[in-house]
């Protein structure tokens, strides 16, 4: 899983690189994170139902880490890296 943070620029990668570590948004598995925040879920869980008009949504699902006060356990990220393809996160307060 590659994450990207927007709000810095990135070298644009290489066509090689795109293809093969391409998202398919309409087909692969999602991960909806959040970061256990007051509706933080209920913000993801929105997110999710307005994709069902553009693909099929069983196979997004929702985590959260276990208090917004401390970061992600790093086992926790690298199980998510390995089962799913794409992530959304809600970190803003």
């Amino acid at each position: 899983m590659r994450i990207v943070n927007p709000s810095f620029g990135q070298e644009a990668p290489s066509t090689e690189k795109v293809g093969a570590n391409a998202v398919d948004w309409k087909a692969d598995p999602i991960i909806l994170f959040s970061n256990s925040k007051p509706n933080a879920k209920e913000l993801l869980e929105g997110v999710r139902e307005r994709m069902g008009a553009y693909r099929a949504i069983d196979n997004i699902t929702h985590a959260c880490k276990d208090s917004p006060a401390q970061p992600a356990p790093e086992a926790m990220v690298d199980e998510l890296a390995k089962e799913y393809r794409a992530a959304l996160i809600a970190i803003a307060d």
